[in-house]
């Protein structure tokens, strides 16, 4: 290590540098991962750098002194060519990913076949699902046979439209035969179905009204045998890829133009940087994960004081103290529209109490990477989480919204504040927002790209909603439940793309002779019951008291 820091004090180590850093990992062991060097200062006489691991999310970034650095491995950033180039071509434009993604989008499309004249086939949110569970009785029990016996011609398999749905409109399985699926034009057809916006048109409702689901007709229904294993005789579907997109009509990339979404694309060293040391709100300290645009004088500060109530900041604790008396706030500004047991949900427009909401952006914006923070307010309307006790109201997290949504987004920003965090506050904060949006008689959706925290929470959630239904299901006449993804979606609010997208990674849905079967095995309702188990924090729409509001016929907000 010694002779690490005599070569330290050698070679310069300058902004943009590599070289791996010594850290320890989750299981308190030493590791060296490739960093980043995005600052240098210089504190009593000794350096320090801000470094950024490569493939390490951002909230891992920190100062490291210079004994933590390998000096052998060092790597100088390179020089950029001052005209970028493509294809080694002087004077082109860099391609970037979103051009990427979308040429290939463009090509796919264009080399797609034309759907064929022939017999039409229903979109899949429209069939009938079967659902098979093993708690159900068996109307008719078939020994378990392997695939190659039982069924000679494999059928392929139409994929759904997934939120994570790639170029290709369909899934095949690997075993090809020449008698399958009548032909190559019914799948055509399928695709067409599930690329052109007309078969999965969304009919806007009115407010305070729910839709009804296009639920497919009989002539839909096809019956089919149940097996015990769901490996006898089902093709599965894989899982579909991380991608956080939720579109109607053509696959398209991570949208990255929603309401309060950072344009990464204006990052400087000083975002990317966090600039705040310490957080004192009540009761908690926080260490913040990412950079806010706190005012300058402040950044310097080895804490920053917040008042729980109203999130007004200070530079000390005398001042925060005589803030106190002088703030009358208990609780958040707005209208209280949910309360059971300690629990209360504040509605607050960012229009009549903006103070308030940049506050609450600033502090969020300190664990929230991909949102940017607008000052204008007036477009949001802010649900504020909190937990009582005998001196207040205190936050325990929030999620905004925007008055008037064109892509159904029902929510813009979640977080659940990290001393809250595990404790099924995140969870709740989520059903909260779909009660929100089954009041106004809507699907919603959150708006992407979500970060890491938030896309676990919102995918346990949605598991968890839709096994809650599924396992709720009656046989009728003796007959398997019977339910299509029109109706999850009407019951739940979750939007269309984000339950095909939630039953496909569960790896739920199959298709089998004609029809789409969910099969439940036991280890899936087995791990539900155990997870709903732990689920001691759930809304009570009972306790909710909510109007919404027609935010178009508003001249003004």
């Amino acid at each position: 290590m010694t002779k690490m820091v005599d070569n330290a004090s050698s070679v310069e180590i300058v902004e943009g540098c590599r070289l791996p850093v010594l850290r320890k990992n989750q299981e308190h062991e030493d590791e060296w991962p490739l960093a980043e060097i995005l600052s240098v200062k210089e504190v009593s006489g000794r350096k320090l750098y801000y470094v950024h691991y490569i493939d390490f999310n951002k909230r891992l970034d920190e100062w490291v002194t210079t004994e933590r650095l390998d000096i052998k491995k060092l790597q100088f950033p390179k020089k950029e060519a001052k005209t970028p180039t493509k294809n080694g071509l002087p004077g082109s434009r860099p391609s970037s990913p979103e051009r990427e993604v979308r040429k290939s989008l463009d090509l796919n499309l264009q080399s797609a076949t034309p759907p064929s004249r022939g017999k039409t086939l229903p979109t899949p949110a429209e069939c009938k699902l079967n659902v098979h569970h093993p708690c159900l009785p068996q109307k008719r029990k078939v020994e378990s046979v392997p695939v190659a016996t039982q069924v000679p011609p494999v059928t392929p398999v139409p994929s759904l439209p997934s939120s994570a749905e790639a170029s290709q409109a369909a899934v095949f399985p690997a075993v090809r035969d020449t008698n399958t699926f009548k032909s190559r034009e019914d799948h055509d057809q399928l695709a067409s179905l599930t690329t052109n916006g007309t078969a999965r048109r969304i009919i806007p409702s009115q407010p305070g009204r729910k839709r009804k689901a296009n639920c497919g007709g009989a002539d839909e229904m096809i019956k089919v045998l149940q097996y015990n294993k769901p490996q006898s005789a089902s093709v599965f579907l894989p899982p579909p890829e991380d991608s956080q997109d939720s579109s109607d009509g053509i696959p398209t990339a991570p949208r990255m133009t929603g309401s309060l979404v950072s344009d990464r694309s204006h990052d400087d060293i000083v975002t990317r940087m966090k600039n705040i040391e310490c957080i004192e709100l009540g009761r908690h300290r926080l260490k913040p994960w990412y950079f806010s645009p706190y005012p300058q004088e402040l950044t310097t500060l080895p804490i920053l004081y917040l008042c729980e109530f109203c999130l007004k900041y200070v530079k000390s604790l005398k001042c925060l103290q005589r803030h106190l008396t002088k703030c009358n706030l208990r609780h958040p500004p707005g209208n209280e529209i949910y309360r059971k047991g300690t629990i209360s949900f504040f509605e607050i427009d960012g229009r009549k109490n903006k103070n308030y909401s940049q506050n609450l952006c600033l502090l969020a914006k300190c664990f929230l990477d991909h949102k940017t923070l607008y000052y204008d307010t007036d477009p949001f309307l802010f649900y504020v989480m909190t937990e009582y006790d005998s001196k207040g109201f205190h936050i325990v997290g929030y999620f905004s919204k925007e008055k008037e949504s064109t892509e159904d987004y029902n929510v813009a920003c979640i977080l659940t504040l990290p001393p809250y965090q595990r404790r099924g506050y995140g969870k709740l904060l989520i059903e909260f927002s779909y009660e929100l949006s089954k009041v106004e008689g809507k699907t919603g959706t959150p708006e992407k790209p979500l970060s890491d925290l938030g896309l676990l929470s919102y995918r346990s959630y949605w598991s968890q909603t839709i096994l809650e239904i599924l396992m709720d299901l009656k046989p009728e006449n003796g007959e398997r439940p019977q339910i299509t993804i029109n109706e999850i979606s009407e019951i739940t609010s979750v939007k269309k793309e984000d339950v095909i997208s939630t039953l496909q990674y569960l790896n739920l849905i199959n298709y089998y002779k004609g029809q789409y079967i969910l099969t439940l095995s036991e280890d899936i309702v087995d791990g539900h019951e155990k997870a709903m188990q732990k689920r001691h924090l759930r809304i009570d729409p009972k306790c909710l008291h909510f109007t919404p509001k027609d935010w178009s016929k508003r001249g003004k907000w």
